[in-house]
């Protein structure tokens, strides 16, 4: 059966680009999805599958029932896009000034969507229901998972799957960890309060600047002599904002950055550090310093049984040519907290064009994708449906 499906996915590989060229045209950022959910709704009501709109407000659901009982198997594919003015040139580039797919969703989308039509073609032979998650705002925390889950998208679910079209991984290459894949993605914000003046009369100010130049500079310190060095953190400024004339002293200073790991227990560590580090050393100088720490998603862990059958599944799937057990990356996913609540996988499909000159990163201006990896992940993502059913 994993043979047919993946012919008849090949016959619709066209259409698959067409509605992610079509959504790419359309991005719609997180938290503001109109059209999208819209048109998601529609092509599964079409299909005759169970709709679902406005779960956790903005996201859709689908359910399509095999002609068999069976295991309940979840697959998940986000639609948001972001902020970000598209420079790639592309004859299908956005057509709304300031906002972008520079991180794939589109494709995510496009082969969950004909992923669903090819199975409902096979629905009398499946041993088993397949729900189709399609997520808004996944890229701006607290996202859009969380508030899914509360709305009952998990609800029966045995085993959930996901996939990421990654554009820096090489076409024909799956990789996959058997626990942490991506980190958590935590967010710090301190407010540097000191006494402004003349730059001329430096002793007579406590100046925000340097106090939070200090702070930096400690910050860095926390993963090197704080955190156990078989543990991993990053803790990265990324903002650092006082603007005044040239001869004046700046009374405050504002400076943001992100925390991340995988681990709880540093996770908390990196938390109680940097508040510590920023009240503390604003007070050695006589100012003050207020420290937010916000925590963003939770890291995403994979299930050790799930993820070697997503590796299993890989291996057969057709246009993959290498399976990888990688390391994790320090980017982040509110998938996280779709295996808090049941069993799952998540792994990354190679979308990195062999013939192009600069692979651009997530989030760039310049970002793109091979479009054939979206065939490769819809096979491996439907051979995981079948996988599970007959396993149950």
């Amino acid at each position: 059966m994993f043979k047919e499906l993946q012919q008849k996915l090949s016959e619709h590989y066209e259409e698959m680009v067409e509605i992610r060229r079509y959504l790419h045209e359309r991005p719609e950022i997180s938290f503001h999805e109109e059209d999208t959910p819209s048109y998601i709704a529609e092509y599964h009501r079409k299909l005759g599958h169970e709709v679902k709109e406005g779960v956790g407000e903005r996201g859709v659901t689908a359910v399509l029932k095999g002609g068999k009982p069976g295991p309940v198997v979840a697959l998940r594919a986000d639609f948001d896009a972001l902020p970000i003015k598209e420079e790639t040139g592309l004859p299908f580039a956005s057509k709304v000034d300031g906002a972008m797919h520079a991180c794939g969703h589109d494709g995510h989308t496009a082969e969950l969507l004909v992923l669903a039509k090819v199975l409902h073609t096979m629905k009398d032979e499946l041993a088993g229901t397949v729900v189709f998650i399609h997520q808004h705002a996944e890229e701006l925390a607290p996202g859009g998972a969380q508030a899914m889950i509360a709305d009952g998208c998990l609800d029966g679910v045995d085993v959930i799957y996901g996939t990421h079209l990654w554009a820096t991984t090489p076409l024909g290459r799956m990789e996959y960890t058997e626990g942490p894949i991506m980190a958590a993605a935590d967010k710090f914000s301190i407010n540097v309060r000191g006494t402004g003046g003349h730059g001329a009369q430096p002793h007579m100010t406590k100046d925000s600047i340097l106090i939070g130049s200090q702070i930096v500079q400690s910050l860095q310190h926390i993963v090197s002599r704080a955190v156990d060095p078989m543990e991993s953190a990053v803790v990265s400024v990324g903002h650092f904002e006082s603007v005044n004339a040239y001869n004046v002293i700046a009374d405050q200073a504002k400076i943001v950055g992100t925390a991340r790991s995988f681990d709880e227990g540093v996770r908390d560590l990196l938390a109680e550090k940097i508040v510590s580090i920023a009240e503390g050393t604003a007070s050695s100088y006589g100012a003050e310093a207020e420290a937010i720490y916000e925590r963003g998603y939770p890291a995403v862990i994979n299930h050790k049984e799930e993820a070697r059958t997503a590796a299993k599944v890989a291996e057969a799937a057709e246009g993959i040519e290498e399976v990888v057990l990688s390391k994790p990356q320090m980017g982040g996913e509110d998938f996280a907290y779709y295996l808090q609540h049941v069993k799952g996988a998540f792994f990354f499909t190679g979308a990195m064009n062999p013939e192009w000159e600069t692979a651009y990163p997530h989030h760039h201006p310049k970002f793109d994708i091979d479009e054939r990896a979206m065939l490769h992940a819809a096979n491996i993502l439907g051979g995981l449906v079948l996988e599970t059913f007959d396993q149950r």
